[in-house]
């Protein structure tokens, strides 16, 4: 197994196939092991990166997640990016990882060709977002079927990384912590927004919040499907995919 170093901590890494480097970021909750079935849909044409956030799969573990974590697993991208000598690459960030995605490009663009935000908030957490998101947790580690999603991508010690994750989580909703390091109007990276009308998970205005966002930011998209759940990578798996060869090759033109 790869690992890198961050500040003495080791973060796992993997790698698959040749081409156009593109990283995936997992969402809260999950890890890596979230793209595993994914990758034969996209090795043909991208170099596929991918990464468990500390604290996360098979990566170090961390006594607290930090409140303004997004920006916190937005340094370690980008100081995988330096370790691996890249350079333009993309990155489609999945529920929390879209806010991570988005980070990385506002803080260091040089590094980043486009963004794919995947099944999100947008620019705030909705308004009962931490009464949901416990009530939620609590629901899902009552169900064997989640118990067993966590422990398949935390490992044995799943409920000790989902409880700390949802405390930070609902205190960041709490203090209302920017989700962003810089004003997002400074955001030039290209970016494609993607959700489902069905997803459950998110904001129930979610197009319409994606449709506010691409007034601010410099080169935004949006992409909207009809049905599929949380997130929309998984659920509409193979159609995302010839979504982001389109964005990212530019298939289209």
């Amino acid at each position: 197994m790869a690992y890198f170093n961050y500040y003495s901590k080791k973060i796992y890494y993997k790698i698959y196939g040749q081409g156009v480097p593109l990283i995936m970021l997992h969402g809260d909750s999950a890890s890596s092991k979230m793209f595993q079935y994914l990758i034969s849909l996209y090795d043909c044409n991208f170099q596929i990166i991918l990464l468990d956030f500390l604290g996360n799969g098979k990566s170090q573990r961390i006594e607290h997640f930090p409140e303004n974590h997004w920006i916190y697993q937005a340094d370690q991208v980008i100081k995988l990016i330096e370790y691996l000598n890249l350079e333009k690459v993309n990155i489609i960030g999945c529920s929390g990882g879209a806010w991570t995605a988005i980070n990385v490009a506002l803080k260091r663009p040089d590094l980043i060709n486009k963004i794919i935000a995947d099944s999100f908030d947008g620019r705030t957490l909705h308004k009962n977002f931490a009464k949901e998101l416990v009530a939620e947790r609590n629901k899902a580690k009552a169900d064997k079927s989640a118990r067993e999603f966590y422990k398949w991508c935390q490992g044995e010690d799943w409920e000790k990384v989902i409880d700390a994750n949802t405390r930070a989580l609902v205190n960041c909703a709490q203090s209302k912590r920017p989700l962003f390091i810089k004003d997002l109007a400074l955001l030039k990276t290209p970016i494609l927004f993607v959700g489902s009308h069905e997803d459950q998970m998110c904001r129930k205005d979610m197009y319409e919040e994606y449709r506010q966002m691409c007034k601010i930011v410099a080169k935004g998209k949006i992409y909207m499907f009809e049905k599929g759940g949380h997130p929309t990578i998984l659920s509409n798996a193979e159609k995302f995919s010839v979504l982001v060869k389109d964005f990212i090759l530019d298939l289209n033109k």
